[in-house]
């Protein structure tokens, strides 16, 4: 299993309608694809008052290969979309990680 995590900070201004198009729009289509099996969106808990919000968005998908071709075959419009609709309101850091485990309780 493997994980593209994109950490993202906005703008106050922009912050909920930012989050209702992630849940509604971005990973929807991300999850359209076919490439990832699961989108999770978190913001960062313990933050000031007037600190601009701080978002993880985690896409798992089967391997490596399903994140390359998302990378070659998708990224690029899925990202301009993002900034298409909120220009430099927003910055994102992005990472990937291969999952060594996972325990539950």
């Amino acid at each position: 299993m493997f994980i593209y995590n994109v950490t993202v900070k906005t703008d106050a201004a922009i912050s909920n309608a930012w989050e209702r198009w992630m849940l509604e729009e971005h990973m929807p289509e991300l999850l359209a694809t076919g490439l990832f099996t699961e989108c999770r969106l978190s913001r960062l808990a313990d933050t000031d008052d007037d600190d601009s919000p701080t978002y993880s968005a985690q896409y798992t998908c089967p391997s490596r290969a399903e994140y390359e071709r998302y990378i070659t075959e998708h990224a690029a419009a899925m990202r301009q979309k993002g900034l298409d609709k909120f220009g430099g309101g927003f910055v994102a850091f992005r990472s990937v990680m291969d999952v060594l485990g996972v325990l539950k309780g």
